[in-house]
């Protein structure tokens, strides 16, 4: 039996919830380390509906398994690893570091955790995080997001804008939340994510410009954000968001910050792509006022993600990637 042929048995922490939905849909067998007290280093599935091949093994039992390879996405998870089974990542254990985000320091002089390391390959999700990272020795890679489609459900019954910011309070001008206020003149915006429900009162603005719409289910949040107009994409420096992907597979239209990924993965036809917050104003208010320009801009960003962001090609990259890396 070649390695090729059978699952491996991927050690893997649930770090980012979208993006490990997509993950665990690949052909392999997925540890995810849980324990009681379900903390950051432990989250285990979360009542997440995934396949049974993402299981739940406490720490302790890790040790007793027989793991083929682990996918890093912090730095402290390497001293997880020594720890929970003696071994050294990527000398006595094959392992790749997955990397979600943007550089967190100097944009293009930042080194990143792995860099002084030939012997775990890093995977970026988008190209320009792999070209801004000073990946160092470290060979790079990167492997796209993918999404289930979850159907073309868009209604944009609604003359509101939608966004999804986790933590804008927090975060502030990194993902955009400032320009909430002067975009909220254009349409009223409607924001989902975690921590938003006071959001207007941090902004100084009435609700009913920007409504803090608080954190939902996947199938409700689908459900809420298609019923509005359009989709508004603010962050200055975060990687690219999955919330974008999954609005264009809903059949929204886009009006986006062009920094980052965004102008590489949102094509003309799919919205507006600006950093002139004029031409962004007036994308709003166009989709809002052309109701069927918004739906034709809507079904043109459906057609984009299906085939770029398709998750059968992201499951078929990340299987090849780590037989590769366990075939050494």
């Amino acid at each position: 039996m070649t390695s090729a042929s059978r699952p491996l048995n991927v050690l893997v922490w649930h770090v980012h919830g979208s993006w490990m939905t997509s993950f665990v849909q690949g052909g392999q067998h997925y540890l995810i380390p849980t324990d009681a007290a379900r903390g950051a280093w432990a989250l285990g599935r979360c009542g997440r509906d995934w396949p049974d091949s993402a299981r739940e093994v406490a720490p302790a039992d890790l040790a007793g398994e027989q793991i083929d390879v682990v996918v890093l996405q912090r730095p402290e998870e390497l001293d997880l690893v020594r720890q929970w089974l003696h071994a050294e990542p990527g000398v006595d254990l094959p392992a790749v570091y997955l990397e979600h985000n943007t550089p967190r320091g100097h944009a293009c002089l930042t080194r990143h955790p792995l860099a002084d390391r030939d012997d775990i390959p890093l995977v970026h999700v988008t190209d320009f995080n792999r070209l801004m990272w000073d990946n160092g020795r470290a060979p790079a890679t990167v492997i796209p997001h993918g999404v289930i489609d979850p159907g073309h459900l868009y209604t944009g019954e609604l003359d509101r804008a939608a966004t999804i910011i986790n933590e804008p309070v927090r975060r502030g001008r990194v993902t955009g939340t400032d320009l909430l206020a002067p975009l909220s003149q254009a349409a009223p915006i409607d924001v989902y994510g975690i921590d938003t429900p006071d959001l207007h009162r941090a902004l100084g603005l009435p609700e009913e410009r920007v409504h803090g719409a608080g954190d939902h289910d996947q199938r409700q949040l689908y459900s809420e954000l298609a019923r509005r107009r359009v989709f508004v994409h603010t962050p200055r420096w975060t990687s690219l968001g999955l919330s974008v992907i999954e609005a264009m597979y809903l059949g929204m239209p886009i009006v986006a910050l062009g920094t980052t990924e965004a102008s590489a993965s949102i094509p003309a036809d799919a919205g507006v792509v600006s950093n002139d917050l004029d031409v962004l104003d007036e994308a709003i208010r166009m989709f809002v006022r052309e109701r069927c320009f918004a739906e034709l801009a809507g079904k043109a960003g459906r057609h984009w993600a299906q085939a770029n962001f398709g998750i059968d090609r992201f499951t078929g990259h990340w299987d090849r990637f780590l037989h590769e890396v366990v075939a050494g």
